[in-house]
């Protein structure tokens, strides 16, 4: 296995495979569903070599990987032995509404994104190519890519009726067959001209629906549910509460075939009556109501999905546009949504290409060449994760070009007729039944405006880095480093311990802020950093400093010590003093202390660590004088 000690690794630090219900993976990003999200050690997982980092959203604890993570999915499914889907004996957390649909729509769309990313870029390459007169439609080179481009468009029910169903805990192939069922093709002809209807329903309303058939005299309402989604979805969803009712009522001796016989008996019928009528009226407006508030102003709703778009993929909002661009694809054969999210992740890239011109820091070149790569080809992951979202002001000016490239959608009536590929890849997407028009050609200055504007805006914009680790302290305390950043030393000698293990809810729990706890076995007290000695209790035990860069350090020699009232602990500064790291502040008698009874380990902790992007731990098992202890990012 390449990943095995990745794996290992991170199975440990989610809290064991015991505490893990379901696993999945998007793009980049290993998505968990834990039981205790408390239980996962979220720092550790995000320091580690081969993590990006770890997002917290929409019930899910997403472990970011990068472009690798399909690989590094299936050794972490090899070791924990996991089920890819939800298990059957996953219990129900306690998730809101948004956190609900959120997951739901995640858990649907997430196993078939690839596969759909990958029709969609077949079909767009082949409107590339007609547009193009390199083929016409009447070739049979044409014609079997664009079988491979449309099979999962036009099945898309029955695609859906498995994922539908492996989320819903329904028996997969009725989930199947239910999808199967909405694209029959005899069913779906009876619609075709030169059929006549019997008669039609809510006759000049937006649904407005003709009856062809009936079904034991009740009007059967005949839609197109070819690549439709929200009423198989619905349909599953509903199938799996006929199911387990049956399934109690049914003896075993015959479950096996009268349960999916009863099921389907009940709600095939049942989606073709009232599910699936609902559920596309209920289509039909969404696309409507979504394509009405884009025709208020093309230009503001481009400004706005295009600035808080990539805002939308850190917390796993995105995925409640999905199922609408779908929709509106099924119902008005184009999408102005994600039509306006296009120049996002080129502005992403461009910046990302200015940080790579100007740093002569090779660490931070080395991480920019990758996440550029991949940007170009629309996974930007790597590069927020990785490079603009810790510097925050490279994250804006991102967002600044994608709002400013989406205005440029929004003012070009740009849209998606298909759902495609990432990036580049996404081009032929924009290409509509008129060929390449005002709206594609709008894509392309998006995407090119996107990009340029990303990478001026960072070009002329401060960036200042540590050059070189070898340069003297003084050199490097001058120049301010890219990565803001604050390391401590360590202001004891001994073992290193995670706060967990201190026996004070106060710091096991971080109520006090972030940081580490050391077992010491040399009674001495060392400044970590140079600052102003803020706090120095009088009976010595625990003394604050604050930092020359802000941050405020709590050390607290022991548990329960304040007893002592001052015994055995020796001040060697004072209150209000300015010390330099290294300075001696304190020492005591170890061996008169737990004599006493009591505990020494030393909490050190950032108490104001909320204002910071992150207190990163030492990975040392045993720590000296003077040694890195703690990092405070900015």
């Amino acid at each position: 296995m390449k990943y095995e000690q990745l794996a290992k690794d991170i199975i440990k630090n989610v809290g064991g495979k015991e505490n893990v219900n379901s696993l999945t993976h998007c793009i980049t990003r290993l998505r968990f569903k834990l039981k205790d999200e408390s239980k996962a050690n979220t720092e550790v997982l995000k320091n580690m070599d081969g993590v990006v980092t770890v997002v917290k959203s929409g019930g899910q604890y997403q472990v970011v990987i990068g472009n690798h993570v399909p690989d590094v999915f299936e050794d972490v499914v090899a070791i924990g032995g996991f089920k890819t889907g939800a298990s059957e004996d996953v219990l129900e957390e306690k998730m809101s509404p948004f956190n609900k649909f959120i997951d739901t729509v995640s858990g649907v769309f997430t196993p078939i994104l690839g596969v759909l990313a990958a029709t969609g870029m077949i079909k767009g390459f082949n409107a590339l190519f007609i547009a193009l007169h390199i083929l016409n439609t009447n070739d049979g080179t044409y014609q079997i890519l664009n079988a491979t481009g449309d099979c999962l468009f036009n099945f898309f029910p029955i695609f859906l009726g498995y994922t539908a169903a492996n989320k819903f805990k329904v028996n997969k192939f009725i989930g199947m067959a239910i999808g199967a069922a909405l694209v029959y093709p005899s069913l779906a002809g009876l619609t075709a001209s030169p059929a006549q209807p019997l008669y039609t329903l809510f006759a000049g309303s937006i649904i407005e629906s003709p009856v062809y058939i009936t079904f034991l005299g009740i009007p059967v309402i005949l839609m197109s549910y070819t690549s439709s989604v929200i009423p198989i979805i619905l349909a599953t969803y509903v199938g799996g509460k006929i199911e387990n009712g049956f399934k109690k009522v049914i003896p075993d001796v015959v479950k096996t075939f009268l349960v999916p016989f009863c099921t389907l008996l009940v709600i095939v019928p049942l989606t073709f009556i009232v599910i699936g009528p609902i559920a596309t009226w209920a289509g039909k407006l969404l696309g409507a109501l979504t394509l009405s508030i884009y025709n208020l102003s093309p230009v503001v709703a481009g400004l706005f999905m295009g600035a808080f778009w990539q805002v939308f993929v850190i917390f796993g909002l995105h995925w409640g546009f999905i199922p609408i661009a779908i929709n509106n694809l099924t119902v008005l054969h184009q999408d102005p949504i994600l039509g306006l999210i296009f120049a996002a992740s080129f502005a992403q890239t461009g910046v990302v290409g200015a940080i790579l011109l100007k740093t002569k820091n090779s660490k931070l070149k080395g991480l920019c060449i990758p996440a550029f790569i991949s940007g170009i080809f629309g996974v930007t992951e790597p590069a927020i994760y990785g490079i603009t979202l810790p510097r925050k002001k490279p994250f804006v000016l991102s967002c600044i070009g994608g709002s400013l490239g989406g205005a440029i959608l929004g003012f070009m009536g740009s849209n998606v007729y298909m759902i495609g590929g990432l990036g580049i890849f996404g081009i032929p997407g924009y290409i509509g039944p008129n060929g390449m028009d005002r709206g594609f050609y709008g894509s392309i200055i998006a995407m090119i405006a996107g990009f340029l504007i990303g990478f001026i805006l960072m070009l002329f914009t401060k960036l200042e880095d540590n050059t070189d680790s070898s340069k003297s302290k003084n050199d490097l305390n001058t120049v301010q480093p890219l990565v803001r950043q604050e390391i401590l030393v360590s202001p004891l000698k001994g073992e290193v311990k995670h706060l967990s293990e201190v026996k004070d809810e106060a710091f096991s729990k971080g109520a006090l802020g972030k940081g580490i706890a050391i077992e010491p076995n040399e009674g001495k007290i060392l400044a970590p950093v140079d600052g102003v000695l803020t706090t120095f209790f009088p009976t010595g035990h625990a003394l604050g400093i604050t930092s020359a860069n802000g941050a405020e350090i709590l050390i607290h020699v022991g548990m329960d010590t304040v007893q002592l009232e001052g015994k055995y602990f020796y001040p060697k500064a004072k209150q209000g003093d300015t010390v330099k790291a290294g300075q001696v502040l304190l020492e005591f008698d170890i061996d008169s202390i737990e004599k006493e009874g009591y505990s020494l380990i030393t909490p050190v902790v950032i108490t104001n660590s909320d204002s910071y992007l992150d207190v990163i731990e030492t990975d040392r098992k045993i720590i000296d004088y003077k040694e890195e202890l703690l990092t405070v990012m900015r």
